[in-house]
């Protein structure tokens, strides 16, 4: 039987190429639509898939590769005498070598104000079933899905053929390439249909970067993004100077951002092990820095910065100042970028909608054997009940609602110290809640007194508030919730601290 090839794709980078060569090689080219006319053009005898077929293209061209003159021509199994005879009795050739990527779902449903009758036509069906069954066939049919695999397989072909390991690779790639694909469409229609936690979940992502290691040297690590964009994410974010990013600069990085993003006033927000370390707002993006880096001067060496505006000459001469890992700002202007990239090393990332808020529909934590999946923790509270004899200033109420915004992103238990617009002090993932009470003044030291107190969870105890009233924290946010709360109420009546309540937790794990 003469040699065929079947080439259909949406892609069509390198398609030509790779086409004329096989040509050379004495295969006869199957094509279709946009293909066959991109191969034309190009000097490329093609024939239509209606004359392998034997039947027109129909139904705005939604059938024309369903047909058993092409599945049969991929399904034969060479070996099988027997599936080769009936091939011969139905006057049916083999097909070789199939090329096919699929129709643009993703481009489609990327667009702003897409419909859904428009997303479900852009879901491909022929290619999809074209791709399987040459991938069942794997070793009598070599079939290509990634343009980036054309030279490796005509290599081979010059050179005594494609070998069995290529086309069981080349197998593998079209089954993740199709599981992908239906999974970016199953995604879709959980979201239109608001299905949050189905009962098969499946999720798409794509290969950013293979990085040098993982949380340590000896883990291997890749980076994936959402295979469907996010505004606002980390994995828009470009580079534009410094050493490639590691596993923790991108953990760090993410965690700077997601507090980053509770704020629309100019804010700047310091990381180190994936918590922050300071954060203050401005009344612009150098003022909020310099808060962000008072608040702990000793902590931030070493760390991550998130600034939600453009950094300019002043605010990029003072981060020059230390050794910092990453900076992340929504863009640099000239005189910053002079001053900061005189440091080989230090990774600046832009992020043009770092403002935009963009959580996502659930949050997955992988634990031993599978995973645990949330809606995200969205806001900090609805509203408060004030519960002390002595109620909040105005400007206590701001710094309550920053220092609980902050304590939110703060590994549990957790206690944050704050004061005009930024953190004094923060006790971070003690195993009980005075400790971290404990360790948010002992950092704040003499700044605690006048600071508010937030924390992430309950006061099981008054023996916070004792140790708040000793610090001179004149304010205090909480859940509230617990059997003891009025023990807690009592010892701020007793010092004249103002308590509020919010009824909502932030645990963080």
């Amino acid at each position: 039987m003469k040699k065929r090839a079947l080439i259909s794709v949406s892609d069509k980078t390198g398609v030509v190429g790779f086409a004329k060569e096989i040509e050379k090689l004495g295969y006869e080219i199957i094509s279709t639509g946009g293909t066959e006319r991109a191969l034309k053009d190009a000097g490329v005898k093609t024939v239509n898939i209606s004359d392998v077929t034997g039947f027109p293209e129909c139904l705005d061209g939604r059938v024309k590769t369903l047909h058993p003159a092409v599945h049969a021509g991929l399904l034969a199994m060479r070996g099988n005498a027997e599936h080769m005879k009936q091939l011969a009795e139905l006057k049916i050739n083999t097909i070789d070598i199939v090329v096919v990527n699929l129709y643009p779902f993703k481009a489609t449903i990327s667009r702003e104000n897409v419909g859904f009758a428009e997303a479900v036509e852009n879901i491909d069906i022929g290619g999809p079933t074209m791709l399987r069954s040459a991938a069942k066939n794997y070793q009598d049919v070599a079939v290509i899905t990634d343009s980036r695999d054309y030279d490796g397989v005509l290599y081979e072909l010059k050179n005594g053929g494609i070998s069995l390991d290529t086309k069981k690779y080349l197998m593998y790639k079209v089954y993740a390439h199709t599981a992908a694909y239906d999974s970016l469409i199953s995604s879709y229609l959980a979201k239109r249909l608001n299905i949050k936690f189905p009962e098969s979940l499946t999720l798409s992502y794509e290969k950013i970067d293979s990085l040098r290691y993982g949380e340590n040297s000896h883990q291997e690590s890749v980076y994936y993004k959402q295979a469907l964009e996010t505004k606002g994410a980390l994995t828009n974010a470009v580079q534009l100077h410094g050493k490639e990013l590691s596993y923790n600069n991108i953990n760090d990085a993410s965690a700077a951002l997601e507090l980053l993003k509770e704020f629309d006033s100019p804010a700047a927000v310091a990381v180190k092990h994936a918590n922050p370390c300071g954060v203050g707002l401005g009344v612009n993006i150098y003022d909020a820095y310099m808060k962000a880096y008072n608040s702990d001067k000793i902590s931030i060496f070493g760390g991550i910065a998130a600034l939600n505006g453009v950094v300019d000459r002043a605010t990029a001469e003072e981060l020059n100042k230390i050794f910092l890992e990453i900076v992340i700002a929504e863009d640099f202007d000239a005189d910053a970028l002079a001053v900061l990239t005189g440091k080989p090393n230090i990774r600046l990332l832009k992020l043009k909608d770092i403002k935009q808020k963009n959580s996502s529909e659930t949050v997955i934590k992988q634990v031993s054997g599978g995973l645990l999946v949330q809606t995200p923790d969205e806001g900090v509270f609805d509203g408060y009940t004030e519960v002390t004899a002595a109620k909040p200033t105005a400007e206590q109420l701001s710094d309550l609602k920053f220092a609980m915004s902050v304590v939110k992103h703060t590994r549990s238990n957790a206690i944050v110290l704050a004061s005009g617009g930024a953190t004094v002090g923060m006790g971070i993932g003690q195993t009980n809640r005075i400790w971290a009470a404990e360790q948010a003044i002992e950092h704040a030291g003499g700044r605690a007194k006048g600071a508010v107190m937030a924390s992430d969870a309950f006061f099981p105890f008054s023996d916070c508030v004792e140790a708040a009233a000793r610090a001179g924290v004149t304010a205090i946010i909480q859940p509230g919730g617990s059997k003891k709360d009025d023990e807690s109420i009592a010892a701020c009546d007793k010092y004249g601290i103002a308590m509020i309540f919010t009824g909502k937790r932030h645990f963080k794990h």
